[in-house]
């Protein structure tokens, strides 16, 4: 497939490579496609093209969003709505507030009653959101090693078709998945983050993931 990842901080560029590692096509898109950082990521990846938010879009078969969540209502402007219409979007981003944990816990500019995911998926609603990626951190996003076991991610979305899609990307990246079901899921999801982000604020060890265990 054509892979578009809209944002080139280090989740982008990791999933970015790892889209690459699996035989895809892909575009990083930045705000500056001539950024320190991207020109890096195109020296050690030579299968890769670089482009703004609305090339990246209008390339991208399938779409990836890994913006600062303060930022990524602009830059769903600035990919242009008309380039995400009818495509499914890996919605890996965290509504994460402008201000310092508190005891290791973060906090959200969202509430419980509304997650960040059901905001973009009214501000485009011809796109097929998939919330995933959000709950970990981006070194063991590709092919985690963790003492022999798959981790879970949780994902969640309004599009069937969309959810198989990403959990057959899950599985080759090295994880099960786990529907949760429509968007309003991601009002659970997506606090999966601060979770996730405490042992690392309070520890400093982030090699850790999330495993649903059944009967």
């Amino acid at each position: 497939m054509k892979i578009g990842v809209i944002g080139s901080g280090a989740v982008g560029r990791v999933l970015a490579t790892a889209f690459l590692k699996e035989g895809h096509q892909v575009t990083l898109g930045s705000r500056n496609p001539n950024k320190d950082e991207v020109v890096k990521w195109l020296a050690e990846n030579p299968g890769g093209q670089a482009g703004d938010f609305a090339a990246t879009a209008s390339f991208g078969e399938l779409l990836v969003l890994a913006t600062k969540g303060s930022v990524t209502m602009n830059a769903i402007e600035l990919a242009g709505k008309q380039n995400l219409a009818g495509k499914v979007i890996i919605d890996a981003t965290n509504p994460i507030a402008e201000k310092p944990p508190v005891n290791g816990v973060l906090s959200f500019f969202t509430t419980i009653e509304e997650s960040f995911m059901e905001q973009l998926q009214k501000a485009v609603p011809e796109a097929k959101f998939v919330k995933a990626f959000n709950s970990v951190g981006n070194a063991l996003m590709y092919k985690p090693e963790l003492q022999g076991q798959k981790p879970t991610m949780f994902i969640c979305g309004n599009d069937a078709g969309a959810k198989q899609k990403v959990a057959e990307i899950l599985e080759r990246f090295g994880w099960e998945s786990e529907d949760m079901g429509t968007v309003e899921a991601a009002r659970a999801i997506e606090p999966l983050c601060i979770l996730w982000c405490i042992t690392g604020f309070l520890k400093n060890d982030w090699m850790h993931a999330f495993k649903l265990l059944k009967k």
